[in-house]
């Protein structure tokens, strides 16, 4: 119950703020977007009109969107582009470091357990396709004994 009740106060809160958000958008645009993307039926002429006037439109309103948005200069932006380089630097470098560190020093590799593996762990439903069909790749003392025994048989 504890969930579901998350659940929908997590939607309640979405809900809110994407209306906050819309009802922003439209008080700043001054006035409701028309979704109307196709003219209206007529002649091709008039068809073809309709569609240059909507997409004239459109271009108008992004460069007034762009006006209102765009108030820095291009140096500034580039300043503001190699603040946030330096700061990903220092913060990834040392990060990326330390972890190699960890691991290397901290963190044992254990891939693989010594002596054989209980029956569940060598499930197979069909043989590998090479010489020794019953060997991982890169099971090296598998391989070995597996030649071994081939060896052996071909003697």
């Amino acid at each position: 119950m504890l969930t579901i009740a998350c659940y929908v106060s997590a939607v309640q809160f979405a809900a809110r703020t994407v209306a906050t958000r819309t009802a922003a958008a439209v008080s700043r645009a001054g006035a409701r977007r028309s979704a109307q993307t196709v003219p209206r039926m007529g002649s091709e002429a008039e068809m073809e009109k309709e569609a240059l006037a909507q997409i004239k439109a459109r271009l108008a309103r992004q460069k007034d969107i762009m006006k209102e948005q765009t108030h820095h200069s291009e140096a500034e932006e580039v300043d503001e582009m190699w603040k946030w380089v330096k700061i990903s630097l220092f913060v990834a470098t040392p990060v990326c470091v330390l972890s190699v560190l960890k691991d290397l020093l901290f963190v044992e590799h254990d891939h693989r357990k010594d002596g054989p593996e209980p029956d569940y762990m060598r499930i197979r439903n069909k043989e590998f396709p090479w010489e020794c069909s019953d060997c991982e790749l890169f099971n090296g003392e598998c391989w070995k004994k597996c030649r071994a025994e081939m060896a052996a048989e071909g003697a």
